[in-house]
């Protein structure tokens, strides 16, 4: 007995009830129990197919589908950090890295004035309100496509979830950092002041990276990524 296609609805449906959002994950998951099904019913023909489903679901343990969840996550958080990596090293690369040298020198000197902390923390101020307020329009965003049913990606999900999380640990270490070091930065030597400016360039190219090129790139990322996705999406 062949399952149909209201039977891998069901199966859907059902992955989405025991907290499984991710279309991708659903996908993995719909596929296995759709092969185990068919296998219980040559072996118990006269179940019926809730029966014949909730047979196969048991196989997964107490936790159900957690632990492939998990794995799954861990698989695409991996992905993930190659993609950001693969964004950071073009910085580094011709002609970027002039533009890397240009933003380092620029926090060098900057870090020379008096004051600067100040200027720091006015630049921050400015920075955190402009995400803030972009933040909350992905997240408006999100809520009405989640509220929808719409279809959505475990990468997808992530490269939202990464932008918010990795830009507040910015701003938070920038602040901390400033509000810890009690001499002026103007007093400290420079071999300090390079380590300082080497560690903000790097930090404001992740968050570049992550906050802004990759979310611009999400198309592209996810059609790499999964090959059914513009498929699904024109669905």
């Amino acid at each position: 007995m062949k399952l149909t296609e209201q039977h891998i609805e069901n199966l859907y449906k059902f992955t989405r009830q025991h907290y499984v959002y991710h279309y991708d994950v659903q996908s993995e998951l719909v596929d296995h129990l759709a092969n185990d099904i068919e296998q219980i019913w040559e072996e118990y023909p006269k179940i019926t197919f809730e029966q014949a489903r909730d047979k196969s679901f048991k196989k997964f343990g107490i936790f159900g589908f957690m632990d492939v969840i998990e794995a799954k996550q861990k698989q695409m958080n991996k992905r993930y950090w190659k993609i950001i990596i693969r964004f950071v090293k073009e910085w580094f690369s011709i002609p970027k890295i002039i533009a890397t040298t240009s933003l380092f020198l620029a926090i060098f000197f900057t870090l020379k004035i008096n004051y600067t902390e100040y200027i720091l923390l006015g630049a921050i101020l400015l920075l955190f309100t402009y995400n803030a307020v972009k933040q909350i329009r992905e997240r408006k965003i999100s809520k009405e496509k989640k509220e929808k049913q719409e279809k959505t990606f475990l990468l997808e999900a992530m490269i939202g979830e990464t932008r918010n999380g990795f830009s507040g640990f910015v701003f938070v270490h920038v602040f901390n950092s400033i509000n810890l070091i009690r001499i002026p930065f103007s007093e400290l030597e420079d071999h300090w002041l390079a380590i300082i400016a080497a560690s903000a360039t790097l930090l404001i190219i992740l968050f570049y990276v992550t906050s802004y090129l990759i979310p611009q790139k999400a198309e592209e990322l996810l059609q790499e990524t999964y090959p059914e996705y513009k498929m699904v999406k024109n669905l």
